[in-house]
Protein backbone atom coordinates (compact mmCIF):
# COMPACT_ATOMS: atom_id res chain seq x y z
CA UNK A 1 0.00 0.00 0.00
CA UNK A 2 1.25 3.08 -0.85
CA UNK A 3 1.81 6.03 1.49
CA UNK A 4 -0.62 8.33 0.01
CA UNK A 5 -3.26 5.68 0.08
CA UNK A 6 -2.44 4.89 3.71
CA UNK A 7 -2.76 8.21 4.60
CA UNK A 8 -5.77 8.62 2.48
CA UNK A 9 -7.09 5.94 4.44
CA UNK A 10 -6.35 6.80 7.53
CA UNK A 11 -8.00 10.21 6.98
CA UNK A 12 -11.22 8.79 6.10
CA UNK A 13 -11.35 6.99 9.30
CA UNK A 14 -10.64 10.04 11.39
CA UNK A 15 -13.58 11.52 9.29
CA UNK A 16 -15.93 8.93 9.99
CA UNK A 17 -15.10 9.10 13.91
CA UNK A 18 -15.64 12.59 13.91
CA UNK A 19 -18.86 12.32 12.18
CA UNK A 20 -19.79 9.02 14.75
CA UNK A 21 -19.00 11.75 17.67
CA UNK A 22 -20.97 14.07 16.25
CA UNK A 23 -24.33 12.23 15.17
CA UNK A 24 -24.13 10.09 18.71
CA UNK A 25 -23.88 13.82 20.30
CA UNK A 26 -26.69 14.91 18.58
CA UNK A 27 -28.56 11.74 19.15
CA UNK A 28 -27.98 12.40 22.53
CA UNK A 29 -29.66 15.59 23.00
CA UNK A 30 -32.38 14.69 21.00
CA UNK A 31 -32.46 11.62 23.41
CA UNK A 32 -32.72 14.40 26.18
CA UNK A 33 -35.37 16.62 24.55
CA UNK A 34 -37.37 13.68 24.23
CA UNK A 35 -37.39 11.78 27.42
CA UNK A 36 -37.30 15.27 29.79
CA UNK A 37 -38.60 18.43 27.70
CA UNK A 38 -38.84 20.44 30.95
CA UNK A 39 -35.19 20.36 31.10
CA UNK A 40 -35.25 22.27 28.30
CA UNK A 41 -38.44 24.14 29.13
CA UNK A 42 -41.14 23.00 26.71
CA UNK A 43 -42.56 20.32 28.93
CA UNK A 44 -46.55 20.90 28.03
CA UNK A 45 -48.08 17.86 29.80
CA UNK A 46 -47.64 15.55 32.54
CA UNK A 47 -48.14 12.47 29.88
CA UNK A 48 -45.49 11.06 27.88
CA UNK A 49 -47.07 10.95 24.00
CA UNK A 50 -46.11 9.62 20.58
CA UNK A 51 -43.92 12.46 19.98
CA UNK A 52 -41.54 12.34 22.86
CA UNK A 53 -41.00 8.54 22.90
CA UNK A 54 -40.56 9.13 18.98
CA UNK A 55 -37.94 11.73 19.49
CA UNK A 56 -36.31 9.71 22.33
CA UNK A 57 -36.22 6.52 20.23
CA UNK A 58 -34.87 8.91 17.04
CA UNK A 59 -31.91 10.27 19.52
CA UNK A 60 -31.23 6.59 20.72
CA UNK A 61 -31.08 5.35 17.36
CA UNK A 62 -28.70 8.21 16.69
CA UNK A 63 -26.72 7.29 19.52
CA UNK A 64 -26.21 3.76 18.89
CA UNK A 65 -25.67 4.78 14.78
CA UNK A 66 -22.75 7.33 15.69
CA UNK A 67 -21.51 5.01 18.43
CA UNK A 68 -21.17 1.93 16.76
CA UNK A 69 -19.96 4.03 13.56
CA UNK A 70 -16.89 5.71 15.43
CA UNK A 71 -16.34 2.26 17.80
CA UNK A 72 -15.59 0.82 13.98
CA UNK A 73 -13.38 3.16 13.28
CA UNK A 74 -10.89 2.29 15.47
CA UNK A 75 -10.14 -1.17 14.30
CA UNK A 76 -7.65 -2.11 10.94
CA UNK A 77 -9.86 -2.07 7.62
CA UNK A 78 -11.96 -5.34 7.15
CA UNK A 79 -10.37 -6.33 10.76
CA UNK A 80 -12.42 -6.84 14.10
CA UNK A 81 -12.18 -8.79 17.13
CA UNK A 82 -14.78 -11.44 17.66
CA UNK A 83 -15.96 -9.75 20.61
CA UNK A 84 -15.98 -6.80 18.82
CA UNK A 85 -18.52 -8.73 16.15
CA UNK A 86 -21.09 -9.20 18.79
CA UNK A 87 -20.62 -5.94 20.51
CA UNK A 88 -21.84 -4.90 16.88
CA UNK A 89 -24.64 -6.95 16.99
CA UNK A 90 -25.64 -6.64 20.68
CA UNK A 91 -25.76 -3.18 20.42
CA UNK A 92 -28.25 -2.99 17.44
CA UNK A 93 -30.02 -5.85 19.01
CA UNK A 94 -30.17 -3.37 22.74
CA UNK A 95 -31.75 -0.75 20.16
CA UNK A 96 -34.33 -2.95 18.83
CA UNK A 97 -35.90 -4.04 22.35
CA UNK A 98 -35.47 -0.59 22.80
CA UNK A 99 -37.76 1.12 20.30
CA UNK A 100 -39.89 -2.42 20.62
CA UNK A 101 -40.28 -1.60 24.86
CA UNK A 102 -40.49 2.27 23.47
CA UNK A 103 -43.68 2.13 20.91
CA UNK A 104 -45.31 -1.16 22.36
CA UNK A 105 -48.57 0.54 22.52
CA UNK A 106 -48.05 2.33 19.13
CA UNK A 107 -46.97 -1.26 17.30
CA UNK A 108 -50.42 -2.55 19.93
CA UNK A 109 -48.43 -5.08 21.84
CA UNK A 110 -48.93 -2.50 24.84
CA UNK A 111 -51.35 -2.89 27.82
CA UNK A 112 -54.00 -0.26 25.68
CA UNK A 113 -56.05 -0.89 23.01
CA UNK A 114 -54.23 -0.17 19.64
CA UNK A 115 -56.90 3.05 19.00
CA UNK A 116 -57.06 4.58 22.15
CA UNK A 117 -56.82 8.09 21.99
CA UNK A 118 -52.99 8.80 23.81
CA UNK A 119 -50.40 6.43 23.64
CA UNK A 120 -49.47 5.65 26.92
CA UNK A 121 -46.13 5.17 28.21
CA UNK A 122 -45.92 3.07 31.21
CA UNK A 123 -43.59 1.44 34.24
CA UNK A 124 -43.09 -1.60 31.92
CA UNK A 125 -42.15 -0.03 28.96
CA UNK A 126 -39.78 2.16 30.62
CA UNK A 127 -37.99 -0.67 32.35
CA UNK A 128 -37.42 -2.38 28.39
CA UNK A 129 -36.42 0.33 27.53
CA UNK A 130 -33.85 0.77 30.38
CA UNK A 131 -33.38 -3.08 29.36
CA UNK A 132 -32.43 -2.06 25.86
CA UNK A 133 -29.91 0.64 26.70
CA UNK A 134 -27.99 -1.57 28.99
CA UNK A 135 -27.52 -4.03 26.02
CA UNK A 136 -26.36 -1.42 24.12
CA UNK A 137 -23.83 -0.30 26.21
CA UNK A 138 -22.76 -3.71 26.78
CA UNK A 139 -22.50 -3.80 22.70
CA UNK A 140 -20.23 -0.78 22.69
CA UNK A 141 -18.47 -1.81 25.65
CA UNK A 142 -17.33 -4.99 23.83
CA UNK A 143 -16.30 -3.02 20.44
CA UNK A 144 -13.73 -1.15 22.32
CA UNK A 145 -10.49 -1.71 21.29
CA UNK A 146 -8.55 -2.14 24.57
CA UNK A 147 -5.24 -3.24 23.02
CA UNK A 148 -3.95 -1.83 20.00
CA UNK A 149 -5.38 -4.09 17.25
CA UNK A 150 -2.95 -5.61 15.43
CA UNK A 151 -3.57 -5.92 11.62
CA UNK A 152 -4.23 -9.70 10.76
CA UNK A 153 -1.50 -12.26 9.06
CA UNK A 154 -0.99 -11.87 5.27
CA UNK A 155 -2.24 -15.22 3.84
CA UNK A 156 0.31 -16.04 1.70
CA UNK A 157 0.48 -13.19 0.04
CA UNK A 158 3.74 -10.94 -0.61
Amino acid sequence: MSEGNKNNNQQNRVNLRRFGIGSALVGFFLFLLGADPGLFGLDRSEAIGFVQVGLFTFGLLLICFGGTMSLNSLWPENWKSIAADIGLRLAWTGFVIALAAGMADIFGLGTRPIFSDTPFFGFWQARGVLIGQIVIIIGLLMMIPYRKPQAPPNDGEG
